[in-house]
């Protein structure tokens, strides 16, 4: 049986449900321009009836109801579609990187036409030519001295650019790093507050809406997955990895790392293995540092060595104006100082490596001729050895091409005497040193023998890297080493000073029988002219004016892949976030329709209190009278 005061109890509660219903209606209203913030709706349900079994039970059917209350404050979510965004961002962090940098890139090769670092090349062709037609002018060396100048400026100034853009990206890396390292450190707190919440009883919808907006955040840092089925922990993954779990989460951290030119390598703070994204905007920067703007460098670094190497070839054989010489056109850097290349490479000071970037071959060969050899030479290449065969129907150059296309560290071709030359070139593992030859190995006689490079056949003949006076197996007599050039030849190289003070040295004839040539020989200068239109480059066969031509096209093409990726996952995850706003977002007018209707129930239910009342009062006061 009821109270007679029970219909002020029902009235109360009917204020408070309608009360908390215009609150969330203002919290709604206020955040609508929160970033992350989704609308809450209050879910009512009536009050359990009362109804106590007993003998004294009203003799009716039903149940007399005791109002309304708030069964919970419900945050509008769809959580499938936030997994969507939370898996799709890391692409759109990926391809935003790449877009940015790849761009910066761009902007380095876009040179001037008549300035660009391509065009001084030609003219730098254009005033051996012109010396090769007046050979015992000193006005024609003026010119060579002065084109020869300005293109060395001109790779000085695009390794520099390239270099500014890889300190950028390593300066973005270190920021992303303490970015995500933040972020893990407030969506772990986060999980604990969460936690304590919902042990009260309440649901934590702000603080959720906050861990959200952070785990979104995150992701397009990092490839990661959520897993929020155990309602007491809260898990974030990356690549096989807990990032978060629960309280606790694992930081990132990074060092300079010698192998990649003091660049820094990120690993687990925890474990100190490296971190290895597959997505996300740090996956997007480690691979440009490392790969793409790296390997820019080195195809600078790889035609400035080759460049270098291939006119001094011809210039030190030559003879200058002044009967000299001898005289290297562009001074080389050794990356030892050693003869015989001897490096300590683990710095435990005992020599226990060799630094070698050519080797040249005793014999004279001709390129036509078949060689009436089987065998099978092996070489070091990225990811371990390669094995490059011959037979006895190949002919010389059907096996410098094989080697040249077999994928391996090294490139070789006959220089003009028609000897064979090994020339090491750019590593793409970072371990390993860029020009540096690693193995050459030969089951057969074609490079022990026919060509004169290694003394001996089969791997006790071997020669390699990992040893010191690995020279000592190449063949003696007139074969020929060069020591490794030092790191990053494209930031050093220089034309020779000596020629720069007496330019009569610059040689423009190669004699005869060892003797100085005739003043109007220019046969020297017209051979390192003819550089311009042969297929030179260190394991490739392209020249040089073409290596500048695919170089440009590779990073337009680049750019134009990162432009059009980026368009599309903006274009995807627009749409995704539109449709969370459609179901999540504040809508102003739906929220006024609200107030309104609140406003009208808390009016409402005043005016039912306001007559139960006034009953009451006559039951009270005027009843017995």
């Amino acid at each position: 049986m009821q109270s007679t005061f029970s219909g002020i109890e029902l009235g109360k509660r009917g204020l408070v449900a309608h009360t908390q219903g215009l609150q969330t209606v203002g919290h709604n209203l206020s955040n609508a321009s929160t970033e992350g913030y989704s609308r809450q709706r209050v879910e009512f349900k009536p009050t359990d009836a009362l109804y106590v079994p007993g003998l004294n039970r009203e003799e009716r059917p039903g149940q007399i109801g005791q109002g309304t209350d708030v069964a919970r404050i419900e945050r509008i979510r769809d959580v499938l579609l936030d997994h969507s965004i939370v898996g799709q961002a890391h692409l759109q962090g990926y391809w935003g990187a790449r877009d940015k940098y790849v761009g910066m890139m761009e902007d380095v090769y876009n040179e001037v036409a008549d300035t660009s670092l391509r065009s001084s090349l030609d003219q730098f062709w254009d005033s051996w030519q012109e010396l090769a037609l007046h050979p015992a002018e000193m006005a024609s060396r003026a010119v060579v001295l002065e084109r020869a100048n300005t293109f060395v400026d001109g790779i000085h100034e695009r390794f520099k650019g390239l270099t500014r853009v890889r300190d950028q990206i390593e300066e973005d890396i270190k920021v992303t790093v303490g970015e995500i390292n933040t972020l893990s450190k407030d969506i772990a707190a986060l999980n604990g507050e969460i936690l304590r919440v919902k042990a009260q009883g309440d649901m934590p919808n702000d603080l959720m809406d906050r861990r959200d907006l952070l785990v979104e955040k995150l992701s397009g840092l990092l490839n990661i997955t959520v897993d929020e089925r155990d309602p007491d922990e809260f898990l974030v993954h990356t690549s096989g990895f807990h990032l978060v779990q629960g309280e606790e989460y694992r930081p990132l951290s990074y060092e300079g790392e010698p192998a990649n030119d003091g660049y820094i390598r990120v690993f687990w703070r925890i474990g100190e293995e490296d971190v290895r994204p597959r997505g996300g905007k740090l996956a997007g920067l480690l691979e440009l540092r490392d790969n793409d703007v790296r390997k820019e460098i080195q195809n600078l670094d790889n035609m400035t060595v080759n460049f270098m190497d291939l006119v001094n070839e011809i210039h030190s054989k030559a003879w200058g104006l002044n009967q000299r010489q001898g005289n290297p056109f562009f001074v080389e850097y050794p990356a030892v100082l050693n003869l015989t290349g001897n490096y300590d490479r683990n710095g435990d000071g005992e020599y226990d490596s060799s630094y070698v970037f050519r080797i040249t071959g005793s014999h004279k060969l001709d390129p036509q001729e078949h060689i009436g050899l089987a065998g099978e030479m092996v070489f070091d290449g990225p990811r371990g050895q390669v094995r490059v065969p011959y037979y006895p129907a190949d002919t010389v150059e059907d096996v410098v091409g094989r080697i040249n296309h077999s994928g391996a560290d090294i490139a070789a071709r006959l220089d003009r005497e028609g000897r064979l030359s090994l020339k090491g070139v750019p590593a793409e593992d970072r371990e390993n040193p860029d020009f540096v030859i690693r193995h050459v190995e030969d089951s057969g006689q074609f490079l022990a023998g026919y060509a004169g490079v290694l003394l001996a056949s089969g791997p006790e003949g071997a020669y390699s890297w990992d040893r010191s006076d690995a020279v000592y197996a190449l063949e003696g007599g007139d074969s020929r080493y060069t020591v490794a050039p030092l790191a990053h030849p494209s930031a050093w190289v220089h034309v020779n000073e000596q020629l720069q003070r007496e330019p009569a040295s610059i040689a423009a004839s190669f004699g005869e029988a060892g003797r100085p040539g005739f003043p109007g020989d220019g046969e020297a200068a017209l051979a390192i002219a003819d550089l311009r239109f042969r297929p030179v480059m260190l394991g490739k066969t392209t020249t040089l004016d073409n290596f500048f031509a695919n170089t440009v096209a590779v990073i337009g093409l680049k750019g134009e892949q990162a432009d059009i990726e980026l368009k599309t996952q903006d274009a995807i995850m627009k749409d995704l976030r539109d449709k969370r706003e459609a179901l999540s977002g504040v809508n102003i007018d739906e929220e006024i329709a609200n107030l309104i209707k609140y406003q009208h129930g808390y009016a409402a239910v005043a005016h039912f209190i306001t007559e139960f009342t006034k009953m009451i009062d006559t039951i009270i006061n005027r009843l017995g009278v």
